[in-house]
């Protein structure tokens, strides 16, 4: 298993938002290009959910990181098997 940390600090809120933003359109890109390749519906279906819920775990962020005034702490770590 390989471990990637890509992200370990303290971040201003609008660095919050500017990395976590461009992690989740990346991966909403990534779904995006997967129904071009002409998927089938039930695949297409399920990643058109997948968006819906990427995009609603952004506007979330986007609330709570709105409201604090202090820096953000993120870890973030990929794990690959």
């Amino acid at each position: 298993m390989v471990i990637l940390n890509l992200i370990d600090g303290d971040f201003t809120p609008n660095e919050t938002m500017d990395l976590i933003t461009s992690l989740i359109h990346a991966k909403i890109k990534l779904h995006e290009n997967k129904i071009s390749a002409q998927a089938g519906e039930e695949d297409a279906k399920y990643r058109e959910q997948r968006i819906k819920a990427l995009q609603r775990q952004l506007y979330d962020l986007r609330n709570y990181v709105g409201l604090k005034k202090q820096s953000c702490i993120i870890h973030a770590s990929v794990s690959i098997s």
